[in-house]
């Protein structure tokens, strides 16, 4: 490993296996803090009708909707029409001066991780959305890196991002796993928000004439984006399968061995500090950074970021340079917590291979973990500040 990084940090053009992947030691696990005491189903009736869930598990009684199935990115019933249809990952800018950010709150998976180790190691939001071309705007988009162009292939997903730093090159033109080719960069409507170019860029939903400081230009919505770059729209060949196991009926971690308490999480990032923060009345994890609620934008009626499931992964990286440009070792193995419905517990996960999936696994018995329906919140927690991860 360490041949093939210093070949690549001499200047070569090629981010190895080598590069990203590692497994992290037992004694470099994260440890909690913890202040006291301290876890596709379609229906198709042919009629169109709605159907009870206890008809079909005996279970719930819930309506399933007409014409829906279970999406394979939260397990809720959503459009039978887009089942097919292949995600998008948008990446976002974390910084202050960008918030609020639009249309995050449609997310189905969101991931953050550090994006640089300069500027107090910043964070960068990666959006997954299933039924995307119902957003009116998302964003504003940012560049890409690294552990991001290993991570989206996993979703099969269609990377949206405004360029990054020449390390992303061969992930994104990667001849052992061609579905890395499927990214659109740059070129989004710019919307004037008073915040300057670098703050206002955004995919919308329909194509778009710029007003204000951008009057005169014109601007294709992301459909139309994606359908000019002949990407296929629908899963193809490279679809490696629903990333997650879900559970139809709500789980609860409580019994499970090692589970702890988890109704506060803050994380260890000094620029943002973000917080979850369980909400006993949603049964969700409530996102916030900056000392303030996360807003979504694109709506007036504050609504932000919460979610039913957190995952922390934590990882080493490497640093490419004096710029702070990095990788996590996301492929490899290592450990990291689980979260749902106020309980948490330890996991260890893995990624063999670039073109294999990231699975997580109770710790306790090497079983995968299965998550609760609803959104997931996923972060890549650095190694050598993981132990002062609180969750309590």
């Amino acid at each position: 490993m360490k041949k093939y990084l210093s070949i690549f940090l001499a200047g070569a053009m090629m981010l190895s296996l080598a590069a990203c992947g590692k497994e992290t030691s037992a004694s470099g696990s994260p440890s909690f803090e913890i202040s006291e005491n301290p876890i596709v189903v379609t229906t198709d009736d042919g009629a169109g009708k709605e159907t009870s869930a206890s008809e079909e598990t005996g279970k719930k009684d819930d309506v399933i909707p007409a014409n829906s199935y279970r999406s394979e990115l939260t397990n809720e019933w959503i459009s039978n029409d887009i089942k097919d249809q292949r995600p998008v990952a948008v990446m976002i800018d974390n910084e202050s001066t960008a918030l609020p950010h639009y249309g995050t709150s449609n997310a189905d998976i969101v991931y953050e991780m550090m994006n640089s180790t300069a500027n107090g190691r910043i964070t960068r939001l990666m959006c997954i959305f299933k039924d995307w071309r119902n957003i009116e705007q998302i964003g504003n988009i940012r560049s890409t890196r690294s552990t991001n162009a290993i991570i989206f292939p996993e979703y099969n997903a269609i990377l949206v991002h405004d360029g990054g730093p020449f390390y992303i090159k061969d992930w994104l033109a990667n001849p052992k796993f061609p579905n890395s080719y499927d990214h659109l960069s740059g070129g989004f409507a710019r919307i004037d928000r008073g915040k300057g170019g670098t703050y206002e860029e955004y995919a919308t939903m329909d194509d778009y004439k710029g007003v204000g400081e951008y009057a005169g230009n014109s601007y294709d919505g992301l459909a139309t984006r994606i359908k000019k770059a002949k990407f296929d729209e629908e899963y193809n060949e490279y679809y490696m399968g629903k990333h997650f196991t879900f559970s139809d009926d709500e789980i609860s971690l409580k019994d499970i061995k090692d589970a702890e308490k988890a109704e506060k999480v803050e994380l260890p990032y000094d620029h943002n500090k973000t917080k979850l923060t369980y909400n006993s009345d949603t049964e969700t994890y409530d996102y916030s950074e900056y000392g303030e609620k996360y807003v979504d934008g694109l709506y007036d009626d504050g609504r932000g970021l919460t979610f039913k499931n957190v995952i922390i992964q934590v990882a080493d990286f490497v640093q490419f340079d004096d710029n702070g440009y990095m990788c996590f070792y996301a492929i490899g193995s290592g450990t990291g917590y689980f979260l749902t419905d106020g309980y948490a517990i330890p996991i260890k996960w893995e990624k063999p291979d670039q073109d294999e999936l990231t699975k997580f696994y109770r710790a306790d018995n090497g079983e995968e973990i299965t998550l609760n329906t609803g959104k997931t919140y996923i972060t890549i927690c650095p190694l050598d500040v993981s132990k002062k991860i609180v969750i309590k």
